[in-house]
């Protein structure tokens, strides 16, 4: 007898066709999902480049316009189209030349204090620990919170010819800030002064990202520390130096423009007249705002090259901790 098998009848269902439109919807929502979850950076900086564009380049692009033009300020005088000759003018001006040799003079005499007093102070207070490092960084960077211009108020103090502190104590009858020579040594201390602390940390800062490996490994291998400063310290500091470097070469004229509008008002004698304080003279002083705007895009375009030969020479002559 054999047991017969039933087999049961396979049931087919038939599932309806997508609804038209519902694989584009599909393909709708993933391509707009990538770009949402791309799009939290951006978000969070477009307030920066909104403020970036609006006080910035905005401006920038207004100066550039205004060069073209010959204005005095009035806002009853409207502003005449002059094309070139606003840079033609400022070329034939010796006043101009004068201030760019000026800067660079004030340049050179900041950079011992935004680059070899740094270094000097930083590596001499490397070991300095707890809260007596709290209290010397807060003494070095003190000077940076004084604004310029009470500080220019205690300077002129301590200048004065007749019974200032610093004749005093140099035994001297120096008029500091009606003498050519004098006043250009003041604007550059002051400044120097102001800017130091700032140095000082920002070269603090470079030497604690510098791995204390490498001194260890050459002090094993016999190295002084005068050796392990010169050949390794200083060569891994060389971005950070680089970086106080551009900031001198670009932003000195700025620094001291506070300490020569209220100390020099850019005397004696125009020694203490740098591009800075120029650009504010032509627009301010003379009102004559097209030739403002025409030096100051001369001025731009050239730091602007300074800066961009410099970045290019520090990426390839700076040492990196790999």
């Amino acid at each position: 007898m054999t047991a017969s098998t039933t087999v049961a009848p396979t049931a087919f269902v038939e599932v309806p066709p997508p609804a038209h439109g519902d694989a584009p919807a599909a393909v709708t929502v993933s391509r707009w999902r990538r770009p949402a979850r791309a799009a939290p950076p951006y978000l969070f900086l477009a307030p920066g480049l909104a403020l970036l564009v609006v006080w910035v380049y905005r401006p920038l692009v207004e100066t550039a316009e205004l060069s073209f033009y010959s204005w005095n300020l009035l806002p009853t005088s409207p502003a005449e189209p002059v094309g070139f000759d606003n840079y033609v003018r400022l070329f034939a001006l010796p006043d101009f030349s004068a201030s760019i040799g000026r800067t660079l003079v004030l340049i050179l005499g900041l950079l011992p204090f935004t680059l070899v007093v740094p270094v000097v102070v930083g590596l001499l207070a490397r070991r300095v620990r707890g809260r007596a490092a709290t209290v010397y960084q807060a003494l070095v960077f003190a000077p940076m919170l004084v604004a310029p211009v009470a500080g220019a108020a205690v300077w002129q103090w301590m200048l004065d010819p007749r019974g200032g502190l610093v004749n005093q104590v140099l035994g001297t009858t120096t008029n500091w800030l009606q003498e050519p020579g004098p006043a250009q040594v003041a604007i550059i201390l002051i400044t120097g002064w102001h800017v130091l602390g700032f140095a000082t940390l920002v070269v603090a800062a470079g030497l604690s990202g510098i791995d204390g490996e490498y001194s260890a490994a050459a002090s094993l291998d016999g190295a002084t520390r005068w050796q392990t400063t010169r050949w390794i310290t200083v060569p891994l500091l060389s971005p950070t130096l680089s970086f106080l470097l551009l900031m001198t070469l670009l932003l000195a004229a700025q620094w001291s423009f506070p300490l020569v509008n209220t100390l020099t008002d850019g005397g004696p004698s125009n020694a203490t007249t740098n591009v800075y304080y120029l650009l504010w003279d032509y627009a301010f002083g003379s009102f004559d705002a097209g030739l403002g705007a025409a030096a100051g895009m001369i001025f731009f375009l050239g730091f602007g090259v300074v800066a961009l030969a410099l970045v290019r020479l520090t990426d390839r002559l700076s040492f990196h901790d790999a």
